[in-house]
C-alpha cells in the first residue's frame, strides 16, 4: 500500500492519502497524523483529492484528529472532498467542527 504524502506549507501541513480512507488504511493514516501532531504540527489540512470513499473508520479518524489538534491548540480542515464525502460530512454535522471544502 502506498503511503500518504505530507507537504509542509507556510500555514500548515497537508496530508494527502493515496486513496480511500477506509478501515484497511486508517491505522497507517492515524499513525501519520499522530506523528505530525507529536512533532508540533498545529494546522493540518487533509487533502482528499485521491479519496472516493470514507467509511465509518475514516470518519472516526477525522473526529479523533480534530480532537487531538484542538486539544493542542490547532485545527484540522479538509480540502478537495468529493461531493459525496462533503455531503456525508454535512449530514453528520462534522462540517460544524472541521472546515470542509469540496473539490
Amino acid at each position: 500500500m502506498r503511503q500518504s504524502t505530507l507537504t509542509k506549507t507556510e500555514e500548515a501541513v497537508v496530508v494527502q492519502p493515496p486513496g480511500d480512507v477506509v478501515a484497511a488504511f486508517v491505522p497507517e493514516l492515524r499513525q501519520t497524523l499522530r506523528d505530525a501532531v507529536a512533532r508540533g504540527v498545529r494546522e493540518m489540512v487533509l487533502d482528499l483529492a485521491n479519496t472516493q470513499m470514507l467509511d465509518s473508520s475514516g470518519i472516526g479518524l477525522l473526529v479523533a484528529a480534530h480532537n487531538s489538534l484542538r486539544k493542542a491548540g490547532g485545527r484540522l480542515s479538509v480540502i478537495h472532498a468529493s461531493q459525496e464525502i462533503a455531503e456525508l460530512l454535512r449530514t453528520m454535522r462534522i462540517h460544524q467542527h472541521i472546515q470542509v471544502a469540496e473539490a
